[in-house]
């Protein structure tokens, strides 16, 4: 079954949108006047559709080039007590990795962990 990791889009002036949790809605206007929005997180995909916008979602299915370079994982620090912030998969250190696979097996981003260790060890 093939699985959302990246929910985002791109607006004209060149604004990335993204959807982190289910109702996660982001809007933003563009320099063009017009309102984009975002949502779903990693559930489902609901955004505008003006047709000048470029969706940048991202699937199980695509090539590991691709997800390394948009999937995100948030993290609190090594010991949890730093403030939340994003990560691109590309940008995790490979002890970051390793503990993801041992502590995030039932994770959406299981295989992704696995894949990165795999990709670099190549």
């Amino acid at each position: 079954m093939v699985k959302l990791l990246y929910n985002a889009l791109r607006t004209p002036d060149g604004t990335v949108l993204n959807s982190r949790s289910r109702h996660d809605y982001n809007t933003y206007e563009d320099t063009n006047g017009k309102t984009y929005m975002i949502d779903g997180g990693l559930d489902y995909v609901r955004c505008s559709a003006h047709g000048d916008e470029e969706h940048l979602c991202v699937w199980s299915d695509d090539s590991h080039d691709v997800i390394r370079e948009h999937v995100e994982w948030g993290t609190y620090g090594k010991d949890g007590d730093q403030a939340l912030k994003y990560v691109k998969i590309k940008d995790m250190t490979t002890d970051h990795l390793e503990a993801c696979v041992r502590t995030q097996k039932a994770s959406i981003m299981f295989d992704v962990f696995v894949t990165e260790l795999d990709y670099r060890a190549s």
